[in-house]
């Protein structure tokens, strides 16, 4: 053999090599992206209707709670990961609220409205995802007969957020809701 056959063969050896070492890199990253697959996905299978019945992802303050004796707990406040979308949950929350805000105790009273996301993303992202947040929360009261000038909206995106993990950054992804 001369060495211009051996230039071709050795660089097919070598495609072959990292074709070879890229199966096997990629046979050894399933086994870890499995895992926090399933993980996500069972959670939300498992207590779904619970989560959202017990954890909206609107954070009613304790003077709002108190004044319109809401008792839904709000303690744990969520939106799915990338989503300004409200569930039952948050709808049956903000019902309330708007009559309190309408024709309850809190009648003629203003309220902040505040977006938060958790720290994934870039920070101009997470301020817009906030603001949708808000946003979304916003519009429906207003449907609700919530005068619009009555809510002042703001986002802090993920300016607080403290997250560290699915379960905690879900406690980023809210609304807060004060007088």
């Amino acid at each position: 053999m001369t060495l211009r056959h051996l230039v071709p063969i050795s660089l097919v050896a070598l495609a072959v090599t990292a074709a070879a070492a890229g199966v096997a890199c990629n046979h050894d990253t399933p086994p870890p992206v499995t895992p926090p697959a399933t993980t996500p996905t069972a959670a939300p299978t498992v207590s779904s209707a619970e989560n959202k019945k017990a954890d909206p992802a609107v954070n009613v303050s304790k003077e709002i709670m108190d004044a319109c004796n809401i008792t839904t707990s709000a303690s744990a406040p969520k939106f799915d990961f990338d989503s300004s979308d409200l569930s039952s949950a948050e709808k049956d929350i903000l019902g309330q609220v708007a009559r309190c805000l309408t024709t309850g105790p809190l009648k003629g009273r203003n309220v902040k409205l505040v977006g938060r996301a958790d720290p994934r993303g870039e920070q101009e992202y997470n301020m817009e995802l906030g603001e949708n947040r808000a946003s979304s929360v916003k519009k429906y009261l207003v449907g609700l007969g919530v005068e619009k000038g009555r809510m002042a909206l703001s986002s802090r995106g993920a300016l607080d957020a403290t997250g560290k993990d699915e379960t905690t950054w879900r406690l980023d992804r809210r609304v807060d809701l004060s007088l």
